[in-house]
Formats: structure tokens, C-alpha cells, sequence
């Protein structure tokens, strides 16, 4: 494998060079590629690479961490070198003839391509790991969730302000806006998160319910979701809760979520919590419970790495899928 990375040097990037490190997955080339970053030196299996300006000539894979503009001026590029592009951004996430694909839910996806294959939002890949062991169960209906988001999910900029107006905080110093954010952060949460459409929800907030009837084949899921960003390094919590069509009994909901891949269920008094999953892939649901709104109800808490398996994780799986199971 020929491999290539789309903006390496970001937190994406540089968390699925990991990832494919730590799977093992060595390609007999590997190229990096940014765009400031051109001429930085970064390390990948005990050896240094230095990061180039974009040419995919030759490669079998590209993955794309760079935002939504520049996966699309490049697409033809890399269609012409004959690479698959497994894309981070959301440039190509509603496109008919595009898998959007978490492998554990919908793997088999993967080979419904048409050389891209697109990675899901951050915190509808951490809710639906939550929630597939329940669709499995019964199809969920409809579904109302509440996401309680690091500033990893803004990039290397969310970091930074976080950082910055914590030890301002800490100085007794006026706490400045540095750009991270439109409002302060720290100590504060911001109701908000993309722009407005039309129906004043968030671009990220109507995610959860495009890409969810797209990933698990529901195309009636109806989703009421509110996005907020919350003073948390790392990790996205989500609040859910859900109706299937059928009645599910409690005991059966929780005995599924305990064998369902990728997920740890905790039982009570312990529940997810961003701290305990930072740094790992797997997706924590507790707090299980009946809902009192809805008459098939069960409502859930689950915690997810948003660097990790909200992205580049996922991007890494995808193609382990795809080479372990080919046609």
C-alpha cells in the first residue's frame, strides 16, 4: 500500500498516522501533505517525514484531514491518480453515491464506492456506536439528543483557547478572546456550533440526523439535536434519547450494549465520563434507563474520544475493513 495523508501536521492528521501505527497497518510509502506546513518534519514508525506539497501520483490511498474546500479542490487530483480517498471532512458525507460508513454499523458500505469514502461527524459516530446495539434490537423512530462538545472538536485553535484563558483565569488577569471562540470558554458553554440554517438548528446539529438514516439505513429517523460546546480538553458526551418502534424491556437494552463492539457499558453508580475515554477508541454508555416521553423509550449518556474514534480512528478502520474483507 501507497499511502498519503491530506493535512498531516493537524490533530487529525497526526492522530491517524498514529492510529495506523499502532494497527499495524506500514505502508510501503507514505507521504504527507499540507499546506503552511510544507518542510515540517514529522515521525512515523522510527522514521521522519517531511511534509510536501499535495501530488498523489502513485498512491492507492489518500486520507483526507483538511476541511470541507480543500477535500473538494483536490478530489479530481486524486481521482486521477487511481487513489481511494476515505475523507474526514463533510464535503462528500450526503452525496447518493458516497458510503458514510462507521465500520461496526455499516461496513459493508465501504464497497458501494466510487473512490471516496466519506468519515461521519464526530459526534454521530460517538452516538450511533452508542445506539446500535438498541437499533439492532428494534429500529429506532425517532431520537432527541444533546451533545456536550470538547473544544478538541474546534482543532489545534480550541486547544490553545481553552489553555490561554484558563491561566489567564488562573493570573487574575482579564480573560481575552483570542480567536478560538466567538464567546469565552472557560467556565462558560456555547450553545452553538456551525452556522444557522434555515430552521435556526446548526449545520452540526441537523448532522445527527442526515448522517444517522444515511449510516444505519433508517431513512424515517427523525433527530432533534442541540450542540454545545462545553470547557472540556478532549472527548464529546452525548445525552440521548430514543424510541423504537417496537418495546424493548431494560434488561434486554443493557445485556446488548455489554456485548456490542466498540462500546463499554458501566453499570450504576459509575457513568461515562470525557476524562475516561480520552486517548482510546472505545465509546462508553451508562446511565441506562427508561424514557418518560416517549412511549418506546430508553434514554443513555454515552463519552467518546473525538479525535480518536470521532475521526481519524474511524478513518484508519475504514480502510482495515476494507482490505480484510474485499470482494
Amino acid at each position: 500500500m501507497k499511502i498519503g495523508i491530506l493535512g498531516a501536521s493537524g490533530v487529525v492528521g497526526r492522530q491517524m498516522l498514529e492510529c495506523l501505527e499502532e494497527r499495524k497497518i506500514i505502508p510501503e510509502e507514505l507521504r504527507l501533505f499540507g499546506y503552511s506546513s510544507v518542510g515540517q518534519k514529522i515521525s512515523f514508525n522510527n522514521k521522519e517525514y517531511i511534509v510536501e506539497k499535495p501530488d498523489f501520483t502513485g498512491l492507492d490511498v489518500v486520507f483526507g484531514a483538511v476541511g470541507a474546500t480543500e477535500a473538494k479542490s483536490y478530489i479530481e487530483d486524486i481521482r486521477k491518480a487511481g487513489a481511494l480517498f476515505i475523507d474526514n471532512s463533510s464535503a462528500f458525507r450526503y452525496e447518493d453515491d458516497v458510503p458514510l460508513v462507521i465500520p461496526e454499523i455499516n461496513g459493508e458500505d465501504v464497497y458501494k464506492h466510487h473512490g471516496i469514502i466519506a468519515n461521519p461527524n464526530c459526534s454521530t459516530i460517538i452516538a450511533l456506536m452508542a445506539i446500535k446495539a438498541i437499533n439492532e434490537l428494534s429500529p429506532i423512530k425517532s431520537m432527541i439528543a444533546s451533545t456536550y462538545q470538547a473544544v478538541s472538536g474546534a482543532g489545534i485553535k480550541g486547544f490553545k483557547e481553552l489553555d490561554l484563558e484558563t491561566r489567564e483565569y488562573a493570573r487574575d488577569e482579564e480573560i481575552i478572546n483570542h480567536g478560538g471562540f466567538e464567546h469565552q470558554i472557560v467556565f462558560n458553554v456555547l450553545a452553538k456550533i456551525g452556522n444557522y440554517t434555515d430552521d435556526e438548528y446548526t449545520k452540526e446539529e441537523m448532522k445527527m440526523e442526515l448522517e444517522g438514516r444515511k449510516i444505519m439505513h433508517l431513512p424515517e429517523l427523525n433527530v432533534t439535536c442541540t450542540c454545545v460546546r462545553v470547557p472540556v480538553l478532549r472527548s464529546h458526551s452525548i445525552s440521548i434519547s430514543l424510541n423504537t418502534k417496537d418495546h424493548l424491556e431494560l434488561a434486554a437494552v443493557k445485556e446488548a450494549l455489554k456485548h456490542s463492539e466498540g462500546v463499554r457499558y458501566l453499570e450504576l453508580p459509575d457513568y461515562p465520563m470525557p476524562l475516561e475515554t480520552s486517548g482510546q477508541d472505545i465509546v462508553h454508555v451508562g446511565r441506562v434507563r427508561k424514557d418518560r416521553v416517549f412511549e418506546n423509550g430508553i434514554a443513555l449518556f454515552c463519552c467518546g474520544d473525538q479525535v480518536r474514534k470521532g475521526a481519524a480512528s474511524n478513518a484508519v478502520q475504514i480502510l482495515e475493513y476494507y482490505l480484510k474483507h474485499q470482494k
